[in-house]
């Protein structure tokens, strides 16, 4: 039996978009269709930081940002995405600010849940904690995805304080919990001093390859973008961005900011060079509100998302 069309977003044409619903670019609910490819899912939750708190008012920062959105039809793309695909907004997850283990199971069951409904998963963080979790509930969707980092930082410390779960340590968890292909998975955008000059052995042995901001400045974004196509293949992908991966001067409303980072321009062309490969789902982690300005982080985020939807519709 067909599908029925999708349920659009209404349009800016015929209601402003400063106003109607405030999900991600004004979508339906997740519960109001019969169906749903891609869905959005937010994770307020940030007991996970280790400098600036405040990623739990992310997902609603980054759906009201998300309203500057023109949906219709994405020229760089090609794509009238929410009419190929029925995307929704599967709300936020309830989860507990004061025990970080009992918050990660939370997180893991509700993305579980939505991704029954849904092939595909956009989630709105939170602080990068919840990568674990959203890597679990995908990994018995699509098995061991190739993972595609974008961050300021490794995020592969063994602990920090003695906390095995922050936001400084998901992959080394990821990579002990074998959820991602350590063949097929790199960081991008890391830059800044580390702790340790043995930070970045320590990175490798888990699998990673590591496209540095040195890099991209020397070589540029379609050089970054061959280097992740070629080592992503034709795996089920997994991308996870910090918006600190962004300089402070594109994405000031984060947590641990570090200078020279990526323009959001570079950002942008670096997702779009990812046309075609078999995105099964993402995050958007570490948009802290109380630091932006005029919105800057949260429409960064909100953009990144909705090319997101993009390059699902170019499968579609």
């Amino acid at each position: 039996m067909a599908q029925p069309p999708p349920i659009e977003p209404v349009s800016g044409t015929i209601v402003p978009r400063f106003a109607g619903a405030a999900t991600f670019c004004r979508l339906p609910e997740l519960r109001d269709v019969p169906y749903c490819d891609v869905a959005i899912l937010g994770v307020p939750f940030d007991a996970g930081t280790s400098y600036r708190p405040g990623a739990r008012f992310g997902p609603q920062a980054i759906r009201q940002a998300s309203r500057h959105l023109r949906t219709n039809f994405h020229p760089a793309y090609d794509t009238e995405p929410f009419r190929t695909l029925q995307v929704a907004d599967a709300g936020d997850v309830a989860c507990n600010p004061y025990n970080i283990e009992e918050a990660i199971g939370q997180i893991e069951a509700a993305a579980g849940e939505v991704l029954e409904r849904a092939p595909a998963l956009v989630s709105l963080g939170g602080d990068h904690t919840i990568a674990v979790p959203l890597l679990r509930a995908v990994n018995r969707v699509a098995g061991r995805v190739a993972l595609v980092h974008f961050d300021a930082h490794l995020d592969t410390w063994d602990t920090y304080f003695g906390a095995p779960y922050t936001h400084g340590t998901p992959f080394r968890r990821a990579a002990e919990e074998n959820l991602f292909d350590d063949a097929a998975s790199m960081h991008v955008g890391i830059r800044g001093p580390l702790y340790s000059r043995d930070d970045l052995e320590r990175d490798a042995e888990l699998g990673f390859k590591v496209v540095h901001c040195d890099e991209l400045q020397s070589h540029g974004v379609d050089h970054v973008v061959e280097r992740i196509r070629a080592r992503v293949g034709e795996q089920p992908l997994y991308l996870s961005i910090d918006i600190d991966v962004l300089d402070p001067a594109h994405a000031p409303g984060t947590g641990t900011p570090e200078i020279a980072g990526l323009t959001s321009r570079e950002l942008v062309n670096i997702v779009r060079g990812l046309q075609g490969l078999n995105l099964v789902g993402a995050d958007i982690v570490e948009v802290a509100p109380a630091y932006d300005h005029a919105e800057i982080t949260s429409l960064a985020a909100a953009t990144i998302a909705f090319e997101m939807v993009n390059l699902v519709a170019c499968r579609a």
